[in-house]
């Protein structure tokens, strides 16, 4: 189903990607204030056009695209000659794990499918001023900062002795990102392996990871450029056709999704903690727990169990009574209502404290949402946050199940780790000369269905 192509990359020129730490960036919705203020004081780092600033009288992604042009004269930028697959692998380890783990993948240019045709799956909804932004950047610059991450399922992982082979040859590596991995980039321009990639996912849809907002940017510019074109204007094998997706085998053990929990920085009505939990009785048996670090370990692998931390230290576990569940009214499928996090969204936030569907939630200044067990924590104890509420990590495969169903997950329902880097690769959407390889590659696709 999908069709995946080659793609003749943009990187940063060899001495520059020899110190690819300096170069390399975090994506545009994980990097912190702090970190964007550090990286802009670094004159070739890709934070430049990726989330560019204003410069002068130049708003933003005019300001990314004079850079762009710059460096793509200057040679900070150089594009590679042949099209090719990009082999990507991430070390990295889990907290309190010596095993060092790989997540094997690949870059590649995905057709651009909207939700619709059913290629690409989603399991977020997205906000639509943060897709402007992304489509406003793209239209600008016509490159791809970053891949979003996809999977595909291939439980004979049929691509990874091709993927092993080429990483032996890296173009670029990272020392230690921001978030403790080690990157490594590299190249696979054989024909007959780029035939195997694409036979493999032609047979499946792919499910969007991470990057909806920037794969919704992706779409609209190609319909724009479509529209642009007119009937019979182009042949669909343009560069505005494709997006930079970075793909990863599901059926790999190395795919961590990690929780993220729930944070509310004062309760409604000015609450106490035991009008708070004397809410949730009515949903919820609530047990009282004497250390919140053993929280995780008691909501492991339990159905609709939460944890709760309130100030001074206090910490429950909430598990959702069975009979309960039946009253969860909100119109979706009953793969999103088995989720945890639906559980707290219905009952907690909007059932117990009044704080409107998802949608109103979502625009709740007061809820928030936090990766790091101990960083929740601290924030109660600092007084920054009224109450924790801690959730297990989802599944792979109930991924997958929403995805399939056709509905999407309670917003920041996943956390794939780690997260892929900006400034490895860039991917030109501008009508380009093609190489003498892209025309085979286009003959092979069509052939192969």
């Amino acid at each position: 189903m999908a069709e995946i192509q080659p793609l003749r990359g943009w990187r940063y020129n060899p001495a520059l990607s020899a110190e690819m730490d300096a170069v390399a960036s975090p994506l545009f919705d994980v990097v912190s204030a702090r970190q964007r203020e550090a990286l802009y004081q670094q004159p070739l780092n890709s934070i430049h056009l990726s989330v560019p600033r204003a410069e002068g009288e130049l708003l933003p992604p005019e300001a990314a695209a004079h850079r762009l042009a710059r460096w793509q004269a200057e040679g900070v930028l150089r594009q590679d000659g042949l099209p090719g697959i990009y082999v990507y692998y991430q070390y990295f380890r889990l907290p309190g794990e010596a095993r060092e783990r790989c997540r094997k993948g690949f870059m590649c240019h995905i057709r651009a499918y909207g939700w619709d045709e059913g290629v690409v799956l989603r399991h977020e909804s997205t906000l639509p001023a943060a897709v402007n932004d992304r489509a406003e950047l793209l239209a600008a610059l016509r490159l791809q900062t970053s891949a979003t991450h996809g999977l595909y399922r291939d439980a004979d992982f049929t691509l990874e002795a091709l993927m092993d082979e080429a990483i032996r040859d890296p173009l670029c590596q990272t020392e230690e990102d921001y978030q403790g991995a080690r990157d490594v980039l590299a190249v696979i321009q054989d024909a007959q392996a780029i035939r195997q990639f694409q036979r493999v996912l032609a047979g499946q849809p792919v499910i969007l990871a991470d990057g909806h907002h920037r794969y919704e940017a992706s779409v609209a510019y190609r319909q724009a450029r479509q529209l642009a074109a007119g009937p019979g204007g182009s042949t669909g094998h343009e560069p505005w056709n494709y997006h930079l997706m970075y793909l990863t085998n599901a059926a790999s053990d190395d795919l961590r999704i990690l929780p993220t929990h729930r944070l509310l920085r004062a309760l409604p009505g000015g609450l106490t903690d035991e009008q708070l939990l004397a809410r949730l009785a009515p949903y919820f048996t609530i047990r009282a727990q004497v250390e919140a670090q053993d929280l995780p370990e008691l909501l492991a692998g339990k159905r609709w169990a939460l944890g709760l931390y309130l100030p001074g230290g206090a910490a429950y576990k909430l598990r959702l009574r069975p009979e309960v569940h039946s009253q969860l009214a909100w119109d979706t499928t009953p793969e999103v209502k088995d989720l945890d996090l639906t559980v707290m969204h219905y009952f907690v936030f909007q059932q117990a404290l009044g704080l409107g569907d998802a949608a109103a939630q979502r625009r709740n200044p007061t809820l928030a949402y936090v990766r790091g067990l101990a960083e929740c924590l601290q924030q109660v104890d600092r007084g920054e946050a009224r109450a924790a509420f801690l959730t297990n990590e989802v599944t792979m495969a109930q991924v997958e199940a929403v995805c399939r169903s056709g509905e999407v997950m309670p917003a920041k329902s996943t956390f794939f780790y780690p997260k892929v880097l900006a400034g490895l690769l860039f991917s030109s959407l501008a009508d380009e000369v093609p190489t003498p390889f892209e025309p085979y590659f286009w003959a092979e696709a069509t052939s192969e269905g």
